[in-house]
């Protein structure tokens, strides 16, 4: 199938360069002609693992294309993915003005039936207005051009997109039509042939489904954080407790890991917005509010933590800090805990010396330049470069090369032995027994 997916953030190039592994021809469209050239020469915008060799692969293979002209790309094309940013506005509603472009923009060129496919995040009933923006643009030029919109929201972990999307646990597409059915479950069946993974229903059926998963993978965690704070304050070892009750095959052991908060572009953005859709429709979200809240919260858990031990004024103290990216597996530092962190022990006139392996450089771009100019901020180039002289380290990512670190040496390099585990990763009798002061989130 022939297949045009405008955006090349995230989703778009996932999206795109997966289609295109599976042997469609895929024409991925941006209006940054810097970045489309740049991708043409083989260059990635983020980091995702296995997503560069399968673009380079289906490039040279000429199966992936790269253009800013949505014109040419959607000449013959037999379903349009529009995958560009609805990013939050203050009172956390998405913004749609790239989204309604796009399909505007579609229907200036469209010449022949096609899909138009969201696969953006966005709130319940753009699927309508994507369809009138089209409509309004094919009347305007008299053309009489059918079409159907579709939601075929992503379900994408950052760091494991690839794999999330070769296999998916699920395929939820919103149809309003027989035609645009057929149509998708042709593009999928390849990704269904174990068993059908494919869930068809409404429209405004398929849009919620995006927001109330993430939500409640969200409502999960703030849950398991509240549940852990109350565990320090009550001297209870919140580990146990996340055994217990993961144990109970109706909870699971999934997204109950307590920690110092979630960031990223999906959990923080979407319990917003869902939030937002309920007041425009006069009701109060109580439980994401306070979901939302508790998460925000979190992410001062850590230096609240440091203050009890050190004290308000942390001047001529040094912390170390790994992990920079909201998650492991990703150069996303959007929303991020450490960022906030590293703000809180600056202002409190800590040094800080920061390692991860992979969100170093964006890192750089959004923390204040003069910084890293007066050695206020150091990011180094490897884990154990950040502990050198430190008066304790923070660990806020949990990336696997932090899970098992050579304690004997950093107890050495260390000025003081103090870890504040922001992530619940070492066993606190094993490290006081090695002589480490441990603080983590609910733990004893």
């Amino acid at each position: 199938m022939k297949l045009t997916v405008v955006g090349t953030g995230y989703v778009g190039l996932v999206t795109g360069a997966c289609f295109a592994e599976m042997g469609h021809r895929v024409t991925c469209v941006d209006i940054d002609a810097e970045k489309v050239a740049r991708l043409r020469d083989g260059w990635i915008p983020i980091y995702e693992p296995g997503l560069k060799p399968i673009v380079e692969r289906n490039a040279e293979d000429g199966r992936l294309v790269f253009t800013t002209s949505l014109a040419e790309a959607i000449g013959d094309t037999e379903i349009i993915f529009i995958a560009v940013g609805t990013p939050p506005g203050e009172d956390g509603s998405a913004d749609l003005q790239h989204v309604l472009s796009v399909a505007s923009e579609i229907g200036r060129n469209l010449s022949s039936y096609a899909v138009v496919v969201t696969k953006s995040t966005v709130p319940v009933g753009t699927a309508e207005k994507v369809k009138d923006a089209v409509s309004c643009q094919l009347q305007s030029r008299k053309a009489d051009v059918a079409f159907d919109v579709v939601s075929n929201p992503e379900f994408l972990k950052e760091g494991a997109a690839v794999a999330d999307f070769m296999k998916p646990d699920r395929i939820v597409v919103g149809v309003d039509s027989d035609r645009s059915r057929d149509v998708m479950r042709e593009l999928y069946k390849d990704f269904s042939r174990n068993h059908d993974r494919i869930l068809f229903m409404g429209v405004k059926d398929a849009e919620m489904t995006k927001y109330a998963g993430n939500s409640m993978l969200a409502t999960k965690i703030s849950f398991m954080n509240e549940v852990a704070n109350l565990c320090d304050l009550l001297g209870v070892d919140v580990e146990n407790v996340r055994l217990g009750i993961g144990s109970d095959s109706r909870i699971g052991y999934s997204f109950i890991y307590p920690g110092c908060g979630y960031g990223g572009s999906c959990f923080p953005k979407d319990v917003r917005a869902l939030i937002h859709m309920a007041g425009e429709n006069d009701y109060q979200s109580v439980v994401l509010q306070a979901v939302h809240e508790r998460n925000e919260d979190q992410k001062h858990v850590l230096f609240r933590k440091i203050k009890a031990r050190f004290g308000a004024d942390l001047s001529g103290l040094t912390f170390g800090l790994w992990g920079l990216a909201f998650k492991p597996g990703t150069d996303d530092i959007r929303e991020a805990p450490a960022l906030i962190l590293i703000r809180e022990l600056v202002d409190a006139g800590a040094r800080v010396r920061a390692y991860d392996p992979e969100a170093v450089e964006a890192t750089r771009n959004e923390l204040p330049g003069e910084w890293f100019d007066n050695g206020t901020v150091t990011l180094v180039r490897h884990q154990y470069e950040a502990l050198e002289q430190a008066d304790a380290l923070a660990l806020v990512t949990e990336w696997k090369p932090f899970r098992h670190p050579d304690f004997r040496a950093m107890k050495e390099m260390m000025k003081q032995q103090v870890i504040f585990d922001g992530r619940n990763q070492y066993d606190p009798h094993s490290l006081k027994e090695d002589g480490f002061e441990y603080f983590g989130i609910g733990r004893r």
